[in-house]
């Protein structure tokens, strides 16, 4: 699809969801900090298109982009405060607000993106957006943003690269510890303050998947981007208990059903975008690509198995089903 034809693409997809959350009775505003086109919006988008389509028109979710609502950590308290519908965060931030969350958040707990989708798509997945109720919101659906690689000022081939380097994490203890065991100095910043972090040296290095060069421009300041896919962490669309709790058994099962539908049409799309991603970033921003042997990194963050499962014993269970669910 051509720059063009994605922006008319776009277009109408706002104007169709305007119309929607117009004549809707009940309008779910999401919230969440990608920019408009950005493959995780396009599928909350569709997510919310479904559910208007199949609720007839009673409910339609209004997507808000580039954090107009607050950020990711002030979007879920408004949602757990019932103050805000929806909002989109990832499973590394949620963990702080449910720790069920932290054992898919282990580095290299996924063998490979299959595992990863049987896990999120199947029961283990379910029990983990369903463990929140108690705290304020539940989880609907996982958006995959496939694997996360260290990128900044020069290229990780092994731990003793990370050593004394500030790394910018997310505020998630699991990622915190992660950094730790490789030798690195975590250093939490928000991500709409990265880009100048990374530019004016605040932090040496990053992690997350190849679009964040692109569609955060990362690309621009961060030159070396090595392929170590320490995690797979999804983005997470919750909705808070109260507007749940609101909506019709028969919306409910509308939400389940558009949820799920747009959980897929992600997956499907988001190995092209990343591919794109990395291939614009090395062509037109002159970003380098390494991969890494990923076995010493596998090594060093072994001690977080034990530490995490000893959170709970949901935890520790859930860590035994995803490791089972590889064979």
């Amino acid at each position: 699809m051509t720059r063009h034809a994605r922006r008319l693409s776009l277009a109408l997809a706002a104007l169709l969801a305007s119309t929607a959350v117009a004549t809707a009775e009940t309008v779910l505003r999401l919230s969440h900090n990608n920019p408009a086109d950005h493959p995780t919006h396009i599928s909350m988008e569709l997510m919310g298109k479904r559910l208007s389509e199949l609720t007839n028109g009673e409910v339609a979710i209004q997507v808000f982009p580039n954090g107009e609502l607050g950020n990711q950590r002030e979007s879920m308290e408004l949602v757990q405060s019932c103050a805000l519908e929806m909002a989109r965060s990832n499973a590394s931030e949620l963990e702080a607000f449910e720790p069920a969350y932290s054992a898919i958040n282990l580095p290299y707990i996924f063998q490979s993106e299959e595992h990863f989708n049987k896990v999120v798509s199947g029961e283990v997945g379910q029990k983990i957006l369903n463990a929140s109720a108690d705290k304020g919101f539940v989880g609907v659906a996982y958006l995959t943003e496939g694997a996360r690689s260290f990128y900044g000022n020069a290229p990780i081939n092994s731990p003793a690269d990370l050593n004394g380097k500030k790394v910018r994490v997310q505020p998630s203890p699991s990622a915190i510890r992660m950094v730790e065991l490789l030798g690195g100095n975590p250093t939490p910043i928000d991500w709409g303050e990265l880009f100048s972090a990374l530019q004016q040296g605040v932090v040496d290095m990053a992690e997350n998947n190849p679009t964040a060069l692109t569609t955060a421009r990362h690309g621009e300041v961060a030159k070396f981007f090595s392929l170590d896919e320490h995690t797979m962490i999804p983005s997470v669309v919750v909705i808070s208990k109260c507007a749940w709790d609101a909506l019709t058994p028969e919306q409910q099962a509308a939400m389940h059903t558009a949820a799920l539908e747009a959980q897929e049409f992600h997956r499907q799309n988001w190995n092209k975008t990343a591919d794109e991603a990395l291939a614009t970033a090395q062509a037109d921003m002159g970003v380098a690509v390494n991969t890494v042997d990923k076995a010493p990194f596998i090594a060093a963050v072994q001690p977080m198995y034990a530490e995490v499962a000893a959170k709970s014993p949901l935890v520790a269970e859930l860590i035994e089903e995803i490791k089972a669910a590889a064979n």
